[in-house]
């Protein structure tokens, strides 16, 4: 895989500084998280991928059957060629640190890869995941951070989900840090708030 498997947008940043990977949500495109990703790390360079699926004209990482129902097969054909396209931009950037933030099926494509390659990332957000499946880790999470933010009531994300989530990485020996707020599946300021201090605390360690 290479740097150009996907269509995508880079905006770039300090030489050798942080590289942030985001990905959106179904029926956005490689612009939705731009101006964020500089909100949440000014100076790293962003790069950002449009999603290869269309689902009635929607972008999306990896098909579905239904609502929460996941072609597995098509999420491990994603989760390969994500993997391919990650380390070619790592490779070329050489970056201090890895970073990565995904809302929605954006999340959900990221949580996929994290299982698939721990080592890829230093640091990933995750807004509003659902992950269905019980995850097969390849490798160890020992020690990587992580961020969850969700909606008490979002109906595209049960709470109970995103406890179970949150609960497997945490067994698993991932650093974990759940933000909730109190609506539905859109992001509020109090997420981008703790994504902004996340990515900080990440980035002051050595």
């Amino acid at each position: 895989m290479s740097r150009e498997s996907y269509i995508h947008a880079v905006s770039p940043g300090s030489p050798g500084g942080a590289l942030l990977f985001v990905f959106h949500g179904t029926g956005g495109d490689e612009r939705q998280l731009i101006e964020l990703g500089k909100e949440l790390v000014p100076g790293a360079t962003i790069v950002s991928p449009r999603g290869d699926v269309s689902e009635f004209g929607a972008a999306r990482f990896f098909r579905r059957t239904a609502e929460g129902v996941y072609d597995m097969d098509d999420l491990a054909r994603a989760v390969y060629k994500m993997k391919g396209f990650a380390r070619s931009h790592i490779a070329q950037a050489q970056p201090s640190k890895v970073l990565g933030l995904g809302y929605s099926n954006g999340a959900n494509v990221f949580a996929a890869t994290l299982f698939a390659s721990p080592d890829v990332f230093d640091a990933v957000a995750l807004l509003h995941p659902l992950i269905p499946f019980e995850p097969e880790v390849k490798g160890s999470l020992a020690g990587r951070k992580v961020l969850i933010t969700a909606g008490r009531q979002d109906p595209i994300c049960p709470p109970q989900m995103t406890s179970r989530l949150d609960a497997h990485l945490r067994a698993l020996g991932a650093d974990v840090i759940l933000e909730w707020h109190e609506g539905g599946h859109e992001l509020r300021q109090n997420e981008i708030e703790a994504a902004k201090s996340f990515f900080v605390n990440v980035l002051k360690e050595t």
